[in-house]
């Protein structure tokens, strides 16, 4: 809903004017819902201001692609305005798809929010932010299904009734051991720090042992093992993010576990960029200050939820 508090914060008032232009594009307002929007318009002539700019920004939508300047007057903000929209549609996806993990988990945590679940056969489930869980039940075997963020199993031994992880299309079989499975858009990763497991997908099957790490997509092979680093891997459940030479897209992803709202990049091009370091998650906004200025970005913030970061 949108933000009608009377703050006055400059901020606040460009996340109730993208709020407001997003609820009329994606519906028709309600009677109330027109007054509503009536009445906070009226209500400082710094709303109706807003809400103008960020209407007129539509028309930079076609460009959103395109290489940006430094942002510097008022022609680099009409972009970075115009991915604003861009990022508010976007929000409004992510939290459908998030929504229908959750209605199918048994298990789950939020933002910033880690979990110690004990199954039933007493082996244990650690659950990073953002992630969701369901039980399989079954006579047979012991079967999971990650959802969604990543998770670190400890198995209790039972010969008679294997302990499988469901993950992007395949399965991860324990073989009396202690393992890592994080989902990456379709790809699950998974890394070893006790025996082995073994993976199924795409109709081939791959044994991953203690100090390895592999990964597959929905039907395709697992790729082939290779030497994990188990301290990034595991360093989640130390409160921290261990960064090595990696994407600042796929940094931004992973950082978007502790804190709500979105970050993005523009032009895009800029997340291609290489981010290394050890980075504490308690404390978020830190994190994303300590990788703008060593990337030599600036950050342009449209509310605390929507921020972009650019030359």
């Amino acid at each position: 809903m949108a933000d009608e508090r009377n703050t006055g914060d400059p901020q606040d008032i460009r996340a109730a004017a993208v709020d407001w232009w997003v609820r009329g594009k994606i519906g028709a307002l309600s009677r109330s819902e027109r007054a509503a929007f009536e009445a906070w318009l009226a209500s400082d002539p710094r709303h109706s201001a807003a809400f103008e700019d960020i209407a007129g920004f539509t028309g930079y939508l076609e460009t959103f692609g395109a290489p940006v300047p430094r942002a510097r007057g008022a022609r680099a903000l009409r972009r970075l305005g115009a991915a604003a929209l861009v990022a508010a549609s976007l929000f409004l996806t992510v939290d459908f798809i998030d929504l229908v993990a959750l209605l199918r988990s048994d298990y789950r945590t939020g933002v910033g929010e880690a979990r110690l679940v004990t199954l039933d056969d007493g082996s244990v489930a650690h659950l990073a932010p953002k992630s969701t869980l369901a039980i399989r039940r079954s006579a047979s075997e012991r079967r999971v299904a990650l959802l969604a963020g990543e998770a670190w199993f400890q198995v209790e031994p039972d010969a008679a009734r294997p302990f499988v992880v469901e993950a992007a299309g395949g399965t991860v079989t324990a073989r009396g051991t202690a393992f890592d499975v994080a989902l990456d858009d379709d790809e699950a990763k998974v890394a070893v720090t006790e025996h082995s497991v073994e993976v199924a997908s795409g109709g081939a099957r791959t044994l991953v042992r203690e100090g390895q790490e592999s990964a597959f997509e929905r039907d395709r092979a697992a790729r082939l093992p290779e030497p994990a680093n188990l301290a990034r891997v595991t360093a989640w459940r130390r409160g921290k993010l261990i960064v090595n030479d990696q994407r600042l897209g796929d940094v931004l992803t992973t950082l978007g576990r502790y804190r709500r709202g979105l970050v993005f990049c523009v032009p895009t091009s800029a997340c291609e960029r290489h981010v290394s370091g050890v980075f504490g998650v308690d404390d978020p906004s830190q994190t994303l200050a300590e990788i703008e200025a060593n990337l030599g970005l600036r950050a342009t913030y449209f509310s605390n939820y929507l921020i972009f970061l650019h030359e």
